[in-house]
Protein backbone atom coordinates (compact mmCIF):
# COMPACT_ATOMS: atom_id res chain seq x y z
CA UNK A 1 0.00 0.00 0.00
CA UNK A 2 1.24 3.28 -1.13
CA UNK A 3 1.89 6.15 1.79
CA UNK A 4 -0.38 9.40 1.04
CA UNK A 5 1.68 12.02 0.22
CA UNK A 6 0.02 15.50 1.33
CA UNK A 7 -0.94 18.25 -1.61
CA UNK A 8 1.06 21.17 -1.84
CA UNK A 9 -0.18 23.93 -1.39
CA UNK A 10 -1.56 26.00 -4.29
CA UNK A 11 0.57 28.07 -6.35
CA UNK A 12 -0.30 31.71 -5.80
CA UNK A 13 -0.30 33.70 -8.90
CA UNK A 14 -0.32 37.64 -9.41
CA UNK A 15 0.06 37.97 -5.41
CA UNK A 16 2.27 40.62 -3.84
CA UNK A 17 5.22 39.81 -2.49
CA UNK A 18 6.82 41.19 0.52
CA UNK A 19 10.87 41.60 0.43
CA UNK A 20 12.67 41.82 3.10
CA UNK A 21 16.78 41.70 2.41
CA UNK A 22 19.42 40.65 5.00
CA UNK A 23 22.30 44.03 4.51
CA UNK A 24 25.79 42.78 4.34
CA UNK A 25 27.89 44.43 6.74
CA UNK A 26 31.22 45.58 4.52
CA UNK A 27 34.76 46.18 5.86
CA UNK A 28 37.40 47.66 4.80
CA UNK A 29 41.33 47.06 4.58
CA UNK A 30 41.96 48.19 8.52
CA UNK A 31 39.30 46.30 9.42
CA UNK A 32 36.95 49.53 10.53
CA UNK A 33 33.03 48.97 9.45
CA UNK A 34 32.56 50.45 5.96
CA UNK A 35 29.80 52.46 7.44
CA UNK A 36 29.51 54.59 3.90
CA UNK A 37 28.94 51.36 1.52
CA UNK A 38 26.10 50.39 4.51
CA UNK A 39 24.72 53.46 4.10
CA UNK A 40 24.67 53.57 0.59
CA UNK A 41 23.13 49.50 0.40
CA UNK A 42 20.76 50.33 2.85
CA UNK A 43 19.89 53.17 0.98
CA UNK A 44 19.72 51.61 -2.52
CA UNK A 45 17.50 48.81 -0.85
CA UNK A 46 14.62 50.78 0.10
CA UNK A 47 14.94 53.02 -2.46
CA UNK A 48 13.90 49.24 -4.36
CA UNK A 49 11.23 48.63 -1.99
CA UNK A 50 12.47 45.88 -0.15
CA UNK A 51 12.37 46.15 3.83
CA UNK A 52 16.31 46.28 5.12
CA UNK A 53 16.92 43.36 7.53
CA UNK A 54 19.90 44.58 9.55
CA UNK A 55 21.74 42.70 12.54
CA UNK A 56 20.97 39.21 10.60
CA UNK A 57 23.83 36.54 9.68
CA UNK A 58 24.18 38.23 6.63
CA UNK A 59 25.52 41.08 8.95
CA UNK A 60 27.86 38.91 11.38
CA UNK A 61 24.98 39.51 14.19
CA UNK A 62 26.55 36.52 16.33
CA UNK A 63 30.55 37.86 15.08
CA UNK A 64 29.94 41.60 15.91
CA UNK A 65 30.54 43.00 19.36
CA UNK A 66 27.15 44.46 21.27
CA UNK A 67 28.42 48.15 20.58
CA UNK A 68 28.71 47.51 17.11
CA UNK A 69 25.29 46.11 17.10
CA UNK A 70 23.67 49.13 18.40
CA UNK A 71 26.19 51.32 16.23
CA UNK A 72 24.36 49.48 13.03
CA UNK A 73 21.00 50.42 14.22
CA UNK A 74 21.55 53.63 15.30
CA UNK A 75 22.55 54.31 11.35
CA UNK A 76 20.05 52.51 10.11
CA UNK A 77 17.52 54.71 11.86
CA UNK A 78 19.46 57.89 10.55
CA UNK A 79 19.76 56.75 7.14
CA UNK A 80 16.35 55.73 6.58
CA UNK A 81 14.82 58.69 8.53
CA UNK A 82 11.92 56.67 9.90
CA UNK A 83 11.61 53.94 7.19
CA UNK A 84 10.61 50.72 7.77
CA UNK A 85 13.19 48.03 9.05
CA UNK A 86 13.59 45.03 11.09
CA UNK A 87 16.92 43.61 12.93
CA UNK A 88 18.18 40.80 14.76
CA UNK A 89 17.57 40.34 18.02
CA UNK A 90 20.73 38.19 19.34
CA UNK A 91 21.76 37.02 22.39
CA UNK A 92 25.05 34.65 22.47
CA UNK A 93 25.26 31.57 24.57
CA UNK A 94 26.69 28.45 25.36
CA UNK A 95 25.07 24.61 25.01
CA UNK A 96 23.17 24.08 28.58
CA UNK A 97 22.76 28.09 29.12
CA UNK A 98 18.76 29.18 30.50
CA UNK A 99 16.85 31.02 28.83
CA UNK A 100 17.71 34.65 28.72
CA UNK A 101 14.90 36.54 28.52
CA UNK A 102 16.04 40.08 30.27
CA UNK A 103 19.23 39.85 27.53
CA UNK A 104 16.41 39.39 24.64
CA UNK A 105 14.14 42.15 25.73
CA UNK A 106 17.06 44.44 26.16
CA UNK A 107 18.02 43.47 22.99
CA UNK A 108 14.64 44.14 21.25
CA UNK A 109 14.10 47.31 22.99
CA UNK A 110 17.41 48.83 21.40
CA UNK A 111 15.46 47.54 17.93
CA UNK A 112 12.10 48.67 18.70
CA UNK A 113 13.36 52.35 20.42
CA UNK A 114 14.91 53.15 16.70
CA UNK A 115 11.42 52.37 14.85
CA UNK A 116 12.90 48.49 13.87
CA UNK A 117 10.68 45.17 14.68
CA UNK A 118 12.38 42.59 16.12
CA UNK A 119 13.56 39.20 14.26
CA UNK A 120 14.05 36.46 17.40
CA UNK A 121 17.64 35.07 16.48
CA UNK A 122 17.72 31.96 18.03
CA UNK A 123 20.07 30.30 20.92
CA UNK A 124 20.80 27.14 23.27
CA UNK A 125 18.60 28.38 25.75
CA UNK A 126 15.65 29.56 23.31
CA UNK A 127 15.37 26.24 21.60
CA UNK A 128 16.04 24.06 23.94
CA UNK A 129 13.69 21.12 24.48
CA UNK A 130 10.07 20.79 22.94
CA UNK A 131 7.17 22.69 22.08
CA UNK A 132 5.96 22.98 25.46
CA UNK A 133 8.98 24.77 26.61
CA UNK A 134 10.18 26.90 23.84
CA UNK A 135 6.69 27.96 23.39
CA UNK A 136 6.11 29.96 26.84
CA UNK A 137 9.65 31.66 26.21
CA UNK A 138 8.40 33.35 22.93
CA UNK A 139 5.26 34.10 24.43
CA UNK A 140 7.16 35.98 27.62
CA UNK A 141 9.76 37.49 24.88
CA UNK A 142 6.19 38.82 23.59
CA UNK A 143 5.14 40.46 26.57
CA UNK A 144 7.96 42.17 26.73
CA UNK A 145 8.96 43.29 23.50
CA UNK A 146 5.46 43.57 21.51
CA UNK A 147 5.16 42.54 18.14
CA UNK A 148 8.31 40.43 16.95
CA UNK A 149 9.26 37.40 14.15
CA UNK A 150 10.20 34.35 14.71
CA UNK A 151 13.25 32.93 12.79
CA UNK A 152 14.18 29.03 12.28
CA UNK A 153 17.67 28.83 10.92
CA UNK A 154 19.49 25.78 9.63
CA UNK A 155 22.83 24.67 11.93
CA UNK A 156 24.40 24.70 8.87
CA UNK A 157 24.86 28.47 9.23
CA UNK A 158 24.92 28.52 12.86
CA UNK A 159 25.46 25.98 15.57
CA UNK A 160 22.75 27.62 17.94
CA UNK A 161 20.06 27.32 15.37
CA UNK A 162 17.66 24.65 14.96
CA UNK A 163 14.70 23.72 12.89
CA UNK A 164 11.55 23.45 14.68
CA UNK A 165 8.72 20.59 14.95
CA UNK A 166 5.54 21.13 13.10
CA UNK A 167 3.77 21.56 16.21
CA UNK A 168 5.84 24.15 17.73
CA UNK A 169 5.16 26.04 14.78
CA UNK A 170 1.49 25.35 15.21
CA UNK A 171 2.40 27.04 18.62
CA UNK A 172 3.96 30.18 16.94
CA UNK A 173 1.03 30.75 14.91
CA UNK A 174 -1.19 30.56 17.96
CA UNK A 175 0.83 33.71 20.06
CA UNK A 176 -0.94 37.31 18.85
CA UNK A 177 2.45 38.82 18.95
CA UNK A 178 4.10 36.15 16.85
CA UNK A 179 3.51 38.07 13.66
CA UNK A 180 5.55 36.43 11.28
CA UNK A 181 8.50 33.77 10.67
CA UNK A 182 11.59 33.45 8.89
CA UNK A 183 12.30 30.04 7.38
CA UNK A 184 15.80 28.63 6.85
CA UNK A 185 16.02 25.01 7.05
CA UNK A 186 17.21 25.43 3.36
CA UNK A 187 14.22 22.40 2.07
CA UNK A 188 10.76 22.87 0.81
CA UNK A 189 8.84 20.52 2.61
CA UNK A 190 9.06 21.94 6.23
CA UNK A 191 8.18 25.24 4.40
CA UNK A 192 5.35 24.19 2.11
CA UNK A 193 3.98 22.23 5.38
CA UNK A 194 4.35 25.67 7.08
CA UNK A 195 2.75 27.18 3.93
CA UNK A 196 -0.55 24.92 4.50
CA UNK A 197 -0.94 25.35 8.05
CA UNK A 198 -0.47 29.04 8.10
CA UNK A 199 -2.90 29.36 5.43
CA UNK A 200 -5.59 27.09 7.25
CA UNK A 201 -4.97 28.66 11.08
CA UNK A 202 -3.49 32.23 10.16
CA UNK A 203 -3.31 33.70 6.55
CA UNK A 204 -2.33 37.23 7.86
CA UNK A 205 0.71 35.24 9.52
CA UNK A 206 3.72 36.44 7.44
CA UNK A 207 6.05 33.20 6.74
CA UNK A 208 9.50 34.19 5.21
CA UNK A 209 11.51 32.01 3.12
CA UNK A 210 15.14 32.40 4.29
CA UNK A 211 15.81 29.31 1.51
CA UNK A 212 18.32 30.59 -0.69
CA UNK A 213 18.44 27.31 -2.91
CA UNK A 214 14.66 27.81 -3.37
CA UNK A 215 13.81 31.67 -3.98
CA UNK A 216 11.04 30.78 -5.62
CA UNK A 217 9.25 29.66 -2.78
CA UNK A 218 6.81 32.71 -3.34
CA UNK A 219 4.96 31.11 -5.98
CA UNK A 220 3.38 28.91 -3.37
CA UNK A 221 2.87 31.76 -0.85
CA UNK A 222 5.92 32.83 1.20
CA UNK A 223 7.19 36.25 1.39
CA UNK A 224 10.60 36.10 2.04
CA UNK A 225 13.78 37.26 4.13
CA UNK A 226 16.85 36.62 2.38
CA UNK A 227 20.93 36.95 2.72
CA UNK A 228 21.07 36.65 -1.40
CA UNK A 229 19.05 39.30 -2.30
CA UNK A 230 21.51 41.95 -0.56
CA UNK A 231 23.52 41.12 -3.90
CA UNK A 232 21.12 42.57 -6.30
CA UNK A 233 18.11 44.35 -4.22
CA UNK A 234 17.20 45.73 -7.49
CA UNK A 235 16.25 42.82 -9.55
CA UNK A 236 14.65 41.06 -6.74
CA UNK A 237 12.40 44.00 -6.63
CA UNK A 238 12.09 43.67 -10.15
CA UNK A 239 11.31 39.96 -9.87
CA UNK A 240 8.96 40.52 -7.56
CA UNK A 241 6.75 42.85 -9.89
CA UNK A 242 6.64 40.41 -12.67
CA UNK A 243 5.17 37.87 -10.52
CA UNK A 244 2.66 40.53 -9.42
CA UNK A 245 1.92 41.16 -12.98
CA UNK A 246 1.80 37.79 -14.12
CA UNK A 247 4.74 38.43 -16.31
CA UNK A 248 6.32 35.36 -17.94
CA UNK A 249 9.65 36.99 -17.66
CA UNK A 250 9.86 36.17 -13.79
CA UNK A 251 10.83 32.45 -14.35
CA UNK A 252 13.91 33.48 -16.67
CA UNK A 253 15.14 36.18 -13.95
CA UNK A 254 14.48 33.75 -11.00
CA UNK A 255 16.57 31.52 -12.57
CA UNK A 256 19.40 33.54 -13.57
CA UNK A 257 19.36 34.90 -9.55
CA UNK A 258 18.67 31.15 -8.11
CA UNK A 259 22.37 30.06 -10.24
CA UNK A 260 23.84 32.67 -8.16
CA UNK A 261 22.48 31.43 -5.25
CA UNK A 262 23.81 28.01 -5.50
CA UNK A 263 26.69 28.76 -6.49
CA UNK A 264 27.10 31.59 -3.49
CA UNK A 265 25.49 29.53 -0.73
CA UNK A 266 27.74 26.03 -1.49
CA UNK A 267 29.37 24.64 1.36
CA UNK A 268 30.51 26.16 3.80
CA UNK A 269 27.21 28.61 4.19
CA UNK A 270 28.40 30.85 5.77
CA UNK A 271 31.03 31.90 2.89
CA UNK A 272 27.80 33.28 0.94
CA UNK A 273 29.02 36.39 2.93
CA UNK A 274 32.23 36.87 1.13
CA UNK A 275 30.48 36.17 -1.95
CA UNK A 276 28.28 38.83 -1.84
CA UNK A 277 30.74 41.10 -0.73
CA UNK A 278 33.06 40.06 -4.13
CA UNK A 279 29.45 40.57 -6.08
CA UNK A 280 28.96 43.83 -4.53
CA UNK A 281 32.26 44.92 -5.48
CA UNK A 282 32.21 44.32 -8.82
CA UNK A 283 28.83 46.08 -8.90
CA UNK A 284 30.93 48.98 -7.77
CA UNK A 285 29.01 48.82 -4.59
CA UNK A 286 31.84 48.22 -2.47
CA UNK A 287 35.66 48.98 -1.81
CA UNK A 288 36.48 46.14 -0.74
CA UNK A 289 35.54 42.63 -0.84
CA UNK A 290 36.73 41.52 2.82
CA UNK A 291 34.59 39.74 5.23
CA UNK A 292 34.83 39.67 8.78
CA UNK A 293 37.99 38.33 9.98
CA UNK A 294 36.00 35.00 11.93
CA UNK A 295 33.82 34.42 8.82
CA UNK A 296 35.24 32.01 6.00
CA UNK A 297 36.11 33.21 3.09
CA UNK A 298 36.10 32.18 -0.99
CA UNK A 299 38.79 31.80 -3.55
CA UNK A 300 39.83 34.72 -5.66
CA UNK A 301 38.81 32.39 -8.85
CA UNK A 302 35.24 33.27 -7.75
CA UNK A 303 35.20 36.13 -8.81
CA UNK A 304 35.52 35.54 -12.37
CA UNK A 305 31.86 33.16 -11.53
CA UNK A 306 30.35 36.31 -10.07
CA UNK A 307 31.45 38.41 -13.07
CA UNK A 308 29.45 35.75 -15.61
CA UNK A 309 26.72 35.53 -13.04
CA UNK A 310 26.30 39.57 -13.09
CA UNK A 311 26.87 40.00 -16.78
CA UNK A 312 24.03 37.49 -17.55
CA UNK A 313 21.83 39.54 -14.82
CA UNK A 314 22.53 42.72 -17.12
CA UNK A 315 24.19 44.55 -14.21
CA UNK A 316 27.87 44.27 -15.57
CA UNK A 317 28.75 44.94 -19.27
Amino acid sequence: MTQDVPALPPIKPNRTIRGASAILLPFLEDGAIDWESFDAHLERTAAAGLTPAVNMDTGYVNLITSKQREAVLTRTQDVLGGGAFVAGAFVKDEPGAAFDLDGYALEAERITARGGQPVVFQSYGLTAGDAAEILPRYEAFGERAGEFIGFELTPDLAAFGKVYSLETFRGLLGLKRCVGSKHSSFHREPEWERIRLRDELRPDFRLMTGNDFAIDMVMWGSDYLLGLSTFAPDLFAQRDKMWAEGDPAFFELNDELQYLGRFAFRAPGAGYKHSAAQFLKLRGWLRTDLTHPNSPERPDSDVAVLRECAERLGVLS
